[in-house]
């Protein structure tokens, strides 16, 4: 590594760059209760979230004690899928220093993409709505490739976008399928705070923990002098 490490930035999208449970667990909770079920707590739907939406339907109906079987569950992920595409930014809020943190790296030449689990086109107008969309070079969504995180295909896809090779990226993101993405592609990762995670964030195994996205441009510059 060296002065310009790394070229590229991918950042998770749900508990990296937004604050989504809010909404998650309000269009959870309307899900469930269709059915009768629930309400399930916000720290509750929390812990559920990773590895995509419709893991954090099986998830729910779990906790409720009303498993579904495939077909069931492929179902209630429509239904979900229908109901929060109503609620996608009635709560959710950017983690805080976001916009600033991706113009410094934007102003550094550094290229920048979201790789994350959610659907492509809820992904999207997240983006849009926040303003995100026109800093990022790539957004790579669960739906748009063969294997969610924590198989390394979507980071293979961004970067492929970009134009850039692994040996000169850096994953961010808060959670195990964050880091363990990044190890299957090669990559290091950092690892921010105040994400969901079911695991405390310094045990999901990132090369670098920071507080919050503020100590990135820090994080980096130590990590390309190491």
């Amino acid at each position: 590594m060296n002065d310009t490490w790394p070229r590229a930035v991918l950042f998770d999208l749900d508990g990296t760059l937004i604050d989504s449970a809010p909404d998650l667990h309000a269009s959870v909770n309307i899900l469930l209760m269709r059915h009768g079920l629930g309400p399930l707590s916000l720290p509750d739907v929390v812990s559920m979230i990773g590895n995509g939406v419709k893991k954090l339907v099986e998830r729910a109906f779990i906790a409720v004690g009303r498993p579904l079987d495939p077909e069931g569950l492929e179902r209630e992920y429509e239904a979900m899928i229908g109901i929060y595409a109503d609620h996608l930014t009635v709560l959710t809020v950017l983690m805080p220093g976001v916009l600033e943190i991706l113009d410094e790296l934007r102003a550094k030449g550094i290229l920048m993409a979201v790789v994350t689990n959610k659907p492509q086109m809820p992904t999207e107008a997240i983006l849009d709505h926040f303003g995100l969309s026109a800093r990022l070079g790539a957004v790579i969504g669960g739906d748009s490739v063969v294997e969610k995180k924590p198989a390394p295909d979507m980071i293979f896809a961004a970067l492929e976008r970009l134009g850039v090779a692994p040996e000169d990226a850096v994953m961010v993101g808060d959670s195990l399928a964050d880091v363990g993405c990044a190890r299957a592609a090669g990559i290091p990762v950092v690892a921010v705070r105040g994400g969901y995670t079911s695991v405390p964030v310094d045990e999901i195994g990132a090369d670098v923990v920071i507080g919050s996205l503020a100590g990135l441009p820090a994080a980096l510059a130590a990590m390309a002098r190491a």
